[in-house]
């Protein structure tokens, strides 16, 4: 079953797809994705039944489409979670790294992702992404898909300028008993992705949500990103180090997953073959364009550029 968040007359609406062509919409109370899978399975049933029987039809190719979960509690993303490329990693754990994206830097289908000229470079990352349908804390790894709602298209858009401006190279303090004083310094790194990874359009997602039960393994589905066209990566979700279910399991023990958030499983990243550069060499502040995102079985996501 294929779900969206469309803009409606009476204000954001969920729509549930009845044909390649045509989504009905949900009664009125159903304002996004999040809303549907909050119901209870009753009155979701009953909500489906009465927008495919007797609610008002609409023209896919007419929608306005705003982002699946309007505003979810979490958009938890998942870093360098791709074994395609390993030498990348010269070290790192060795279980999932994750970060926050805030929900303010989504946009829907077809939004712009709008550029700043001192936001510097900026690249599009095309990724996997899960709607959590059911809360949980310390959750078993063989209990993880119970959870899954759906899937849906990230493009977890970053700018390596920000990162750069926003990282420290300083010298962390470290107890240690054996100084005088009691403490040693250790040279670090930290950067802090509140505004490379979490600036306001940063975070194209959609269009649809498409169930679990329609997706039996989200590990086989291939990924690709697009610019103005050209196809730039060419990958499959099989590359994932770190699986849904495992994510899923070591991100609950940490953070309460609720219904709503969304996880964004890792970037997709081998170059397609002619491509002549990576994902990351995509400078959308120098180019412009439209950036595409396609899984199997999910749809296409697109969003234009927008310099300012």
């Amino acid at each position: 079953m294929k779900f969206a968040t469309i803009e409606h007359t009476s204000g954001p609406a969920a729509a549930v797809a009845v044909s390649e062509d045509e989504v009905a919409v949900l009664p009125a109370e159903f304002t996004d994705v999040e809303a549907i899978l909050r119901a209870s399975e009753a009155q979701r049933l009953a909500a489906i039944r009465e927008a495919t029987e007797v609610g008002e039809r609409l023209p896919v190719a007419e929608l306005s489409w705003l982002p699946p979960v309007l505003r979810p509690g979490k958009v938890l993303c998942v870093a360098l979670n791709n074994s395609a490329n390993p030498e990348r990693i010269l070290s790192g754990p060795d279980t999932p790294a994750m970060f926050l994206k805030p929900s303010s830097s989504l946009v829907g289908h077809g939004r712009p992702i709008r550029l700043r000229e001192n936001d510097g470079r900026v690249h599009p990352e095309p990724e996997l992404a899960v709607i959590v349908g059911r809360a949980g804390a310390d959750i078993a790894e063989d209990a993880a898909m119970s959870h899954v709602f759906g899937y849906t298209i990230l493009n977890d858009v970053t700018s390596p300028t920000l990162r750069g401006e926003d990282t420290f190279h300083y010298r962390a303090i470290h107890p240690d008993p054996e100084t005088a004083d009691g403490v040693r310094f250790v040279e670090s790194w930290v950067s802090y992705p509140a505004r490379y990874k979490g600036a306001d359009t940063f975070g194209p997602l959609g269009p649809w949500v498409i169930t679990a039960e329609d997706i039996p393994d989200p590990h086989d589905l291939r990924i690709t990103c697009s610019h103005n066209g050209r196809l730039v990566t060419d990958d499959t979700t099989a590359n994932l180090r770190f699986g849904v279910a495992e994510v899923i399991s070591f991100a609950s023990r940490y953070l309460t997953l609720e219904p709503g958030d969304v996880i964004g499983m890792g970037t997709a990243l081998r170059s397609s073959p002619g491509a002549g550069s990576a994902v990351q060499n995509l400078d959308l502040n120098r180019f412009g364009g439209l950036v595409e995102v396609s899984i199997d079985r999910i749809g296409t996501l697109a969003n234009p550029v927008q310099l300012r």
